[in-house]
């Protein structure tokens, strides 16, 4: 069996991470219904790169979701609230540049209920422990749509800096270009987040110290 040490970014990526409040595993085909039962409400896609309002849009959203695993072009996590044991949403690490010690965590959704929980809290908290102190990357990165107060908002409280804006960086449903905004937090950081991440429940990003 391969170690860390010798498996490439998208097979150490692709693995089990749980505290005491959330679940992550990589996503099966088996998932289908339970992401189904929270996944068809449109609050959740206003600021997602893709639309998912019918039953066909929400198939092809999840056969791509399944592509991009098995292809390594994500490490696609489904996310189980172990309070109440149900299905919380999804989110992945993305653009998985191991050359350059960069990453991306997004491709963040959670159904309505588990929202303003702690949920993506606590599952941001495993994934960048794992980037940083498994897969020893660099750099983290986050982005979302200027528009995404909220979400800007949620990067801001895990500690994750602002960087700055790319204009026009992509088509959205419904004909608009997002301008996106993008965020990280740097290794060197990452003591600091952790720390504040395990202990308030609100992060204040250091000073000059986040999709």
């Amino acid at each position: 069996m391969l170690s860390e040490k010798t498996m490439g970014w998208a097979e150490t990526a692709a693995t089990t991470l749980e505290n005491e409040h959330v679940l992550l595993r990589p996503i099966t085909p088996e998932d289908r219904g339970s992401i189904h039962a929270i996944a068809m409400d449109p609050d959740i896609w206003r600021y997602f790169v893709t639309m998912v309002s019918t039953e066909e849009e929400f198939e092809a959203f999840f056969d791509a979701t399944l592509a991009d695993h098995a292809a390594g072009r994500r490490a696609v996590y489904h996310i189980t609230d172990k309070r109440s044991g149900r299905t919380a949403g999804s989110m992945s690490f993305g653009n998985l540049a191991e050359r350059d010690a960069r990453l991306e965590i997004g491709w963040s959704w959670l159904g309505r209920d588990f929202r303003g929980q702690g949920v993506n809290r606590w599952a941001k908290y495993l994934l960048m422990e794992h980037a940083f102190e498994r897969m020893v990357a660099e750099r983290v990165e986050f982005k979302t749509d200027r528009l995404n107060e909220q979400a800007r908002r949620g990067l801001r409280n895990i500690g994750a800096v602002e960087e700055g804006t790319l204009r026009s960086f992509n088509p959205m449903p419904g004909g608009r270009r997002r301008d996106a905004v993008f965020y990280s937090v740097l290794r060197s950081e990452w003591p600091w987040v952790k720390q504040q991440l395990a202990t308030s429940p609100k992060v204040a990003p250091p000073v000059d110290a986040a999709r």
